[in-house]
């Protein structure tokens, strides 16, 4: 089991930024790839980043490319997403997720991540 818990949501103007972190517990995360998803209300659940086990590989949506930074420290069994230039479509809950089942590589598929957090809101208005 794996549990995770996602931390640095909150209020921001447009134009600012948040670091979203992914603390895990339950098993070491270090062989396995983590991924941001976001949901806005009446919306489907979306891709927005994911990282490779060692770090070295990533994938961006095209919404929040060159605008974001997706890292993890396996020493702390912790993932992170940092966002800037936020727009007030960025607002939604946004969800870390890992995937434990399949090979190495980096996903974007909600299907294909078996682990969730709890999500932690993020809000971008003015």
């Amino acid at each position: 089991q794996v549990q995770l818990v996602e931390s640095g949501g909150g209020w921001v103007q447009p134009g600012g930024s948040l670091r979203l972190s992914c603390a895990a517990s339950g098993r070491t995360l270090s062989r396995y790839a983590m991924g941001w998803f976001r949901q806005a209300p009446g919306k489907e659940r979306e891709f927005v980043a994911a990282v490779s086990w060692s770090g070295a590989s990533t994938r961006y949506s095209d919404p929040v490319k060159d605008r974001s930074t997706i890292s993890r420290d396996n020493t702390k069994n912790t993932g992170y997403l940092q966002m800037n230039k936020l727009k007030p479509e960025d607002t939604a809950v946004y969800y870390c997720a890992v995937d434990t089942r399949n090979p190495p590589g980096v996903r974007v598929e909600v299907g294909d991540y078996n682990y969730w957090g709890q999500g932690t809101q993020v809000t971008v208005s003015s």
